[in-house]
């Protein structure tokens, strides 16, 4: 009884050992695998002023250069808030849950801002939007004004000029 006992559990050893496919986790190679790439990635050096807010944007965003500010150019489509979006707008905010996005939107409106949330489907982000603008430059004074307002707010002072394409 013994003897069949060591040998069901010594058949038992030897399958779980021979059942791995590898010594390696899965882990470890997602790992090795980002190593690389971000080795593999360009190193670009910028000065703090050059350097734009860390928001995770759609491939097909792009920034336009001007002297004080880029735009970039996102479709989005308006989730709540007011419908009346214009070309340019001033972004607060990035979400990848709508709850926050619209927990921003709900202080903003209570601080006298008429806030809109939207959805950029190509990122999954909700963008909470402080005013609208037809042109520019009216977006990029709106945007300095609203950063001066809220001097200790860091999320706020990543604010940005986003262009709605159609």
């Amino acid at each position: 009884m013994k003897k069949l006992i060591v040998l069901g559990m010594g058949v038992c050893v030897a399958l779980a050992f021979s059942s791995c496919k590898s010594s390696e986790s899965a882990y470890k190679k997602a790992y090795e695998k980002a190593k690389q790439q971000e080795l593999a990635e360009p190193q670009a050096t910028t000065s703090a002023d050059d350097v734009a807010p860390v928001v995770s944007a759609p491939t097909e965003a792009r920034v336009v250069e001007s002297s004080n500010a880029g735009v970039r150019q996102e479709k989005v489509t308006v989730v709540s808030g007011t419908s009346g979006l214009k070309d340019y707008s001033v972004v607060c905010g990035s979400f990848g849950v709508k709850a926050n996005a619209e927990n921003l939107k709900d202080y903003l409106d209570k601080q006298g801002y008429d806030a809109i949330v939207v959805f950029n489907a190509d990122a999954a982000m909700y963008r909470v939007i402080v005013n609208t603008f037809a042109d520019r430059a009216s977006a990029a004074n709106a945007r300095d004004a609203f950063k001066a307002k809220y001097p200790n707010r860091k999320d706020f002072q990543g604010a940005w000029l986003l262009y709605r394409i159609n």
